[in-house]
């Protein structure tokens, strides 16, 4: 007997894309095995939360989310997930309504477990998915699947996941105790997996992982022959790769993106800190000099690229003097964007060792900084496509009347409709020559013109 048949269910994610990705995994599972996603205005029977921990406050939104969940459904089975889950699942278990944890090892299990409660008769019945509260001591050992994923955004593009965990033990970070060692399925997997997403339709793929450079650890591959094999799946029109960091990104995969068919001129790669010093305090594996000969590596065979770049302020041991020399060497960059995080204190990682706390007023005037300068490293790189026509893979937008997209180089474009048309029907996932105006009312965005 089917006991999950006719069931409804609702989905909750926070984090990054990856958790977006697995998300939408367990809702294909939960599908198969006759779980109905519940429509607006409904009361679902079983609530699935998969949670994100890379700091405090977002342990927080998910003691919030999971608050919430459990008043707007009143009796559901609430589900919780994730590397809050994984991190802290007594303290997830020992939340009001709160019925099942479920590990970072055990994502690919949850219908099975789910089962197993005797679903619906469960009043207060916590079970822990083999979660670890002492993950910090094993390393995250204990998590060895990989949980295959592939998911479909918002509007159009697919996120397919190609790698999780990691090795590193960055000083400031718990992602090794939460997701574990790094692991990756196998490039056949992965190229079958977007040859479906080319049956469904899909243009545009986003690779995603915890630190998906160092692919193939499990199946004795590497990470440009991946990149060579999804290259010539037919009908993937673009492929971006999430993020990579800057030791892994060798010249080769550089050199390939820039002949390759579908990888599009756009990077994101992780700083954390423009000083020496916060480097060597985070265990991050090179130096700025070494950081800054990689974005001139990308410029020379991409000169149109969009660089992305991840940022951390605060740090335990940042002073004044070491935050004011990253962010000179940071202005000297020439990338197209900052994405600044402020430190946050995580149990259990060697960071709490470093003396010099940072307060979180000095941390907001830091970030506040390097979002300025970020503004200014974006709007100088929009402003240089300013008049030119670029391809826009076209997404119905929120907003009446308008169709969003971004360039192949990631300039997001706000397109207005030609004169002689009255709807661009039909457009949305197609690829179209745009060319590029002024910005938009919003700020975030250039004009876009489609067929005049």
């Amino acid at each position: 007997m089917n006991v999950l048949k006719g069931k409804k269910a609702v989905y909750y994610t926070l984090g990054c894309k990856l958790n977006f990705a697995e998300t939408s995994t367990i809702e294909q599972k939960m599908k198969a095995a006759g779980v109905e996603t519940i429509s607006n205005g409904e009361v679902a029977d079983i609530c699935i939360i998969n949670t994100c921990s890379v700091t405090e406050v977002a342990d927080s939104k998910s003691r919030q989310v999971i608050s919430r969940l459990r008043r707007r459904h009143p009796g559901a089975l609430i589900v919780v997930t994730g590397c809050y889950a994984q991190l802290r699942p007594e303290q997830v278990a020992s939340l009001s309504g709160v019925s099942l944890v479920v590990g970072a090892g055990q994502k690919g299990e949850i219908v099975n477990l789910i089962e197993n409660l005797s679903f619906p008769s469960l009043e207060k019945q916590k079970v822990n998915g083999q979660c670890s509260s002492q993950n910090l001591d094993t390393g995250g050992a204990m998590i060895n699947k990989f949980f295959p994923s592939c998911a479909c955004g918002e509007r159009t593009r697919f996120f397919l996941k190609v790698q999780d965990g990691c090795d590193y033990y960055c000083t400031y970070c718990t992602i090794p105790f939460a997701r574990g060692r790094s692991r990756n399925g196998s490039i056949a997997s992965l190229v079958k997996q977007a040859e479906e997403v080319a049956q469904q339709g899909g243009k545009e793929i986003v690779l995603t992982g915890v630190n998906i450079g160092d692919f193939g650890k499990t199946t004795s591959e590497s990470f440009i022959d991946l990149l060579r094999a999804l290259d010539k799946v037919e009908g993937i029109e673009r492929y971006r790769i999430s993020s990579i960091e800057p030791n892994l990104l060798t010249e080769e995969i550089i050199r390939f993106c820039a002949q390759s068919r579908a990888f599009m001129p756009h990077f994101h790669i992780p700083l954390q800190s423009g000083s020496d010093e916060v480097l060597r305090l985070m265990h991050r594996r090179y130096d700025t000099a070494f950081f800054a000969r990689k974005i001139e590596e990308v410029r020379q065979y991409i000169p149109d690229a969009f660089i992305g770049v991840d940022v951390i302020v605060g740090m335990r041991g940042e002073t004044d003097e070491l935050f004011a020399k990253g962010r000179t060497f940071m202005e000297k960059l020439p990338v197209s964007q900052y994405h600044v995080f402020s430190y946050s204190e995580r149990p259990g990682t060697k960071a709490l060792d470093i003396p010099g706390i940072v307060t979180p007023a000095r941390k907001h005037e830091r970030s506040q900084q390097i979002l300025v300068l970020s503004d200014e490293k974006l709007h100088t790189y929009y402003n240089i496509y300013k008049g030119q026509t670029r391809p826009v893979l076209l997404e119905h937008s929120r907003k009446a009347g308008v169709m969003h997209g971004f360039t192949d180089n990631y300039i997001k474009v706000e397109v207005k409709f030609p004169s002689n048309s009255l709807s661009m029907g039909g457009k949305d996932n197609t690829i179209v020559p745009i060319r590029l105006g002024e910005w938009n009312k919003a700020g975030d965005a250039l004009i876009g013109y489609w067929g005049d």
